[in-house]
């Protein structure tokens, strides 16, 4: 009889782990540092061994244990296998087959924003709904996609990929990913600061943001206080945002449209200007779609891996 499982949400500084019962109750949620030096080869061993402390800690039998899903920041196929990473030092890296060598336990995985998305659906903002579109909204923008309760992976393992999508020409500078002019250029939390130096830089306008450290939180506060240079820096950023989510929509038909990340944590105004260029521009029959912010905040991912190993 399963009664547990494990959650490992893998990023670029922590390796966020969760034990969960087979209902989607979290017991236990702990970090451990991500060493991503020497190509990372220490990240998995590492996982391993803070999964087998906790089992000895709490007592668990492995035959109680469901397995362990796992949340990768970069594409994985579908039997575990990551191609690359931008931020782990990983090459090639057999994942699940790595990780259940060296705990004893099934493991599946899943492209971190994927997984995200699979916890909103289970026990977040997007519960009750199976076709879910969830964007994350940090560093970068990332996206997942579920599509009839599962995750859409894609042919490559990179299924969700909306912050790589091109919405700009007119830009000099390189995305994380080597092309230009991508979402994630304008519509992340880096994105939008580089806006708001831009939008300083062209006038001498006054405003709230020349005061101290230009971040995407500085924009939303300063939006809130009424200040117009940060207004027209997030319409700018809404439209980017907002008109990129149509087309996804039109292809997805979501039932759901799930806003996470540290740049949700501006609330409902940050959907009121990503509606306003949404609306205009998507497809009759997704224009009412439902729009919400992600409720599991960074807990999200560790969610969605216990769900990823108890499907």
């Amino acid at each position: 009889m399963k009664k547990y499982c494990f959650g490992a949400d893998i990023g670029g500084t922590t390796v966020k782990l969760g034990l969960f019962d087979t209902e989607g109750n979290i017991l236990d949620k702990w970090e451990i540092k991500t060493h991503t030096e020497n190509e990372g080869s220490a990240i998995l061993p590492d996982t391993a061994a803070a999964i087998l402390a906790k089992m000895e800690e709490r007592k668990l039998n492995p035959e109680e244990v469901a397995g362990i899903g796992v949340g990768v920041p970069g594409p994985v196929s579908i039997d575990g296998i990551v191609p690359h990473t931008a931020n782990l030092g990983w090459g090639y890296k057999e994942v699940t087959k790595e990780l259940s060598e060296r705990t004893g336990l099934p493991c599946k995985a899943g492209n971190d924003a994927n997984v995200a998305a699979l916890g909103e659906m289970w026990m977040g903002g997007a519960k009750g709904h199976k076709d879910v579109l969830l964007l994350t909204l940090g560093t970068g923008v990332g996206g997942g996609i579920i599509v009839d309760g599962k995750i859409l992976t894609g042919a490559h393992g990179a299924g969700g990929e909306i912050g790589h999508i091109h919405v700009e020409d007119q830009i000099e500078e390189h995305c994380g990913c080597g092309n230009q002019g991508c979402l994630e250029q304008f519509a992340s939390a880096t994105g939008i600061a580089r806006l708001a130096r831009a939008a300083l830089a062209e006038s001498e306008e006054p405003s709230i943001l020349r005061e101290g450290e230009v971040t995407a939180k500085a924009v939303f506060d300063a939006l809130k206080e009424g200040d117009e240079l940060a207004k027209r820096v997030v319409e700018r950023f809404g439209r980017y945002l907002g008109t990129a989510i149509s087309v996804m929509a039109g292809i997805l038909d979501p039932e759901v449209i799930v806003i996470g990340g540290g740049v949700s944590k501006a609330g409902w105004i940050l959907l009121d200007y990503i509606r306003r260029y949404y609306k205009p521009y998507a497809y009759k029959s997704s224009k009412e779609t439902e729009f919400a912010l992600a409720q599991l905040g960074n807990d999200a991912g560790i969610y969605g891996c216990a769900k990823l190993i108890l499907d």
